[in-house]
Formats: structure tokens, C-alpha cells, sequence
């Protein structure tokens, strides 16, 4: 049955990813706690959020390379445990230096878990499920905050923030054991699918990379250097910078505007990602079945940048509008995930791919950095962050307008070689 891959695939790699989303961004519903207790001021609250991704860097580009040409499900049982031990420590913290460096820690023992998961599921699902498959698991982004902010909002309001870093961060040791059993690297591993379903994906997945392949075997870094990757770096990034800039701050600047309590706080900022999930399934399901990418990726951008810059000129006068305008972000600014990550794995060869994933996650991920800081930034200096998310929409919108300049391309053109 075709169906036990979405059964077992997705579900372990979501609830797996789900915890890695919230150990990554469980700060920011205690930043105002935290600020107080480390005397942090917004900027260095900004840069101590933002810092995960410097270390994100690290491990993107081998993450992927080992993940292809070694064993995800290996390399990802390694960084559980270490992300695992990074995150409890961030919970032990007594100084905002010391979460500096225990964030930069986080990203690196994170960083090579998204491209190796790509990887994975790109030995799992051919080209016409490809944007579903990666949506579904990257419904774990939407989920985390949804399921986790309630939930982080009350550990935090009883027991303080260390005890809500602690405690979430020490769940990789327990999805650890359940990763390595369920998870197998590539279908002729399986032992839990039929002979049917694995001949049906060794036929397909070989006759899609035979398609793509060159009989030069092509160069990583000049695959790596094509102009449509640097275009992807660069709307990676502006995505990230968007949806972390609002992700990071949008709790402080909720409590800024009405004095709500963690728990009602918790309670509102799952609210817009309960809506960026149905967007992420819409999009990718219409991207799938259109067989488009970049018109999906472009619209979803220009989506979360309208009701973002919408939101802030609502704010003064119908502050309940405006909320309702910013829970409509990131059913584009996320929902544009899925067709997005199918890119890379259909326009370029099966030996580099996983590189360029890599490439393109790490450096577009900066933005993760910027984001954050840029608001916190903006908030010192004008003491509200009207000025920060109008400039996170125009970068939703920038975004877009570059999308639009991508195109797909033959495996020939990316390797070098003329289009036959």
C-alpha cells in the first residue's frame, strides 16, 4: 500500500522536526522573562535569538553530502543527541553572553538536520508527490508553535522560563529510540513495505534521476555556483528573515501592546500558525498537482507580505483587524515551504543535490539572524515595532518580485553541459 510511506515517513520525521522547531524557538515567548532576568536590552536579546543561525552553517552543506551519499537516519540520531544537550543547557544559562554562545551551539547541533530530512524524504517520494511530502513535514513548523506555545506559555507563567528551556529540551533523548526504529534510509532497506510498492519506487526514483543525470559526472561546486541557486539563497533568505522577525518577536510584541499574560500570549501567537498550516497543505497540494513551482512560491511570499504590511497599518485604530491581518502571514510566507524545497531536488543531479539543499538552507537561514536583529534593532530605536515588521513585509514582497526570475532548468544546463 502506497500509503505506508505517508504513514510512517512523515508522522516520525514531523514529530522529530516538531521538537527541533520548538527548542529553536521556545525563546521567544521567554525573551521578556529572560531580557529581565539577564538584563539583556533588545538588541541583545535580538542577537542572543538570532546567533542559531551563524551556527546553522556549520554542518548544512556536509549534512546533506552525508546524507546522500551515507545515511540520514544515522547522521540525524547523532545530532538528536546533541541538540538535546545544547538545549537543556540553554535553561542553565546565568548570563546573556553565555545564552549567546549556548544558542550558537544549538544551531550548529541542529544545522544539518533539514537538508539530511530533504534527502530523506527525496529517496521516499517521486517528483509528483515530492511538494506534498515535504509541506506535510514541514507542517511541524506551523505545528510546534501551536501545540508547544500553549503548553511553553503555562510552564513559563508556574515555573519560569529555565524549567520551560529544560524541559523541552530534553525530549530528543526520548524520540531518539523511535527514530531509529522507524525510520529506514531508502525504500530497499524496508522490510515494512510490500515488494510491489519498493519495485514501483527503485523504477520511478531511478527513471527521474536517470532523466536529470549527464555522462560527466558533474561538478559540486559549479553546481553550486549556478545562478538559480544563488537566486534560491536569496529568496531563502528573505523568507527566513520575515518569518523569524515576527516569529521571535511577535509574543513581546503582543505583551507591548495590551500587558497580556504568558498564558494568553501563549494561547494567541498559535493562533496564526494554525492558519499557515491549512495554507502549507493548499499550496502544495495545487503545486503538485499543476506541476508548478515558482509562480507558488512567489504568491505565497506576496501573500504574507500584504497582510503583514496590512497588519501594521491597521494597528492603531483596529487592533483586532490588525491581528487577524498578521494571522494570515504565513499561510503564504510558510505555505511557499513545500514547492520551494522541491526545486533544488528537480533541477539539479541526485550526487549534488543534497549539497545545494545544504548550501542554499545555510546561507538563506542567516536571515534567521538578521531578521530578529533588525527588529530588535528597530524597536530600541523607535520603541514600538511598527517600523521592524514593515520592513519584514517589504521583504516578503522583494521576495516575490525574485521568484519570479526562477525557472526550471534541465539537469544539462545546471551540470555545464548544452540541453539536448
Amino acid at each position: 500500500m502506497p500509503e505506508q510511506r505517508w504513514q510512517r515517513i512523515i508522522p516520525v520525521a514531523f514529530i522529530m522536526y516538531t521538537i527541533a522547531f520548538v527548542d529553536r524557538t521556545n525563546i521567544s515567548l521567554a525573551l521578556p522573562a529572560m531580557s529581565r532576568s539577564l538584563h539583556m536590552n533588545p538588541a541583545q536579546a535580538g542577537s542572543a535569538a538570532g546567533v542559531f543561525f551563524w551556527g546553522y552553517l556549520l554542518l548544512q552543506i556536509p549534512a546533506g553530502y552525508l546524507a546522500e551519499h551515507w545515511s540520514a537516519k544515522r547522521f540525524i540520531a547523532i545530532l538528536l543527541v546533541l541538540w538535546g544537550a545544547t538545549a537543556v543547557a540553554c535553561g542553565l544559562v546565568r548570563s546573556w553572553r553565555e545564552l549567546w554562545f549556548m544558542r550558537l551551539l544549538l544551531g550548529v547541533t541542529e544545522g544539518g538536520v533539514w537538508p539530511a530530512v530533504l534527502v530523506l524524504l527525496s529517496h521516499w517520494f517521486p517528483r509528483q508527490e515530492r511538494a506534498r511530502a515535504n509541506a506535510y513535514w514541514m507542517l511541524c513548523l506551523p505545528a510546534a508553535v501551536v501545540i508547544s506555545s500553549p503548553l511553553s506559555g503555562w510552564i513559563l507563567g508556574r515555573w519560569g522560563w529555565r524549567v520551560m528551556l529544560i524541559s523541552e529540551g530534553a525530549l530528543p533523548f526520548v524520540w531518539l529510540v523511535l527514530w531509529l526504529l522507524f525510520i529506514d534510509d531508502r525504500p530497499c532497506q524496508a522490510r515494512w513495505i510490500s515488494a510491489e510498492e519498493r519495485s514501483y519506487l527503485e523504477t520511478t526514483l531511478g527513471a527521474e534521476a536517470a532523466t536529470l543525470e549527464t555522462s560527466e559526472r558533474p561538478s559540486i561546486l559549479r553546481a553550486l555556483a549556478h545562478p538559480q541557486v544563488l537566486l534560491l539563497i536569496a529568496i531563502y533568505c528573505l523568507e527566513t528573515s520575515g518569518n523569524y522577525g515576527y516569529l521571535f518577536w511577535l509574543p513581546s510584541a503582543l505583551h507591548h501592546a495590551r500587558h497580556l499574560s504568558n498564558l494568553t500570549v501563549g494561547f494567541l501567537f498559535s493562533v496564526p500558525y494554525l492558519i499557515t498550516a491549512v495554507g502549507m497543505v493548499v499550496n502544495s497540494k495545487h503545486s503538485d498537482r499543476t506541476q508548478e513551482r515558482r509562480l507558488h512560491v512567489a504568491s505565497g511570499l506576496a501573500w504574507g507580505g500584504v497582510f503583514l504590511l496590512l497588519g501594521i497599518l491597521l494597528s492603531s485604530s483596529f487592533p483586532l483587524l490588525s491581528f487577524a491581518a498578521i494571522a494570515m502571514v504565513g499561510a503564504g510566507s510558510y505555505g511557499m515551504l513545500g514547492p520551494f524545497w522541491a526545486i533544488p531536488t528537480e533541477t539539479l543531479p541526485v550526487s549534488v543535490s543534497g549539497s545545494a539543499m545544504g548550501l542554499i538552507n545555510a546561507l538563506g537561514n542567516l536571515g534567521g539572524f538578521f531578521g530578529p536583529l533588525m527588529v530588535g534593532y528597530l524597536d530600541k530605536q523607535t520603541g514600538n515595532f511598527t517600523a521592524a515588521f514593515g520592513v519584514l513585509g517589504l521583504g516578503f514582497l522583494a521576495g516575490a518580485a525574485l521568484s519570479l526570475l526562477c525557472r526550471r532548468q534541465p539537469r544539462h544546463a545546471l551540470a555545464g553541459q548544452p540541453s539536448t
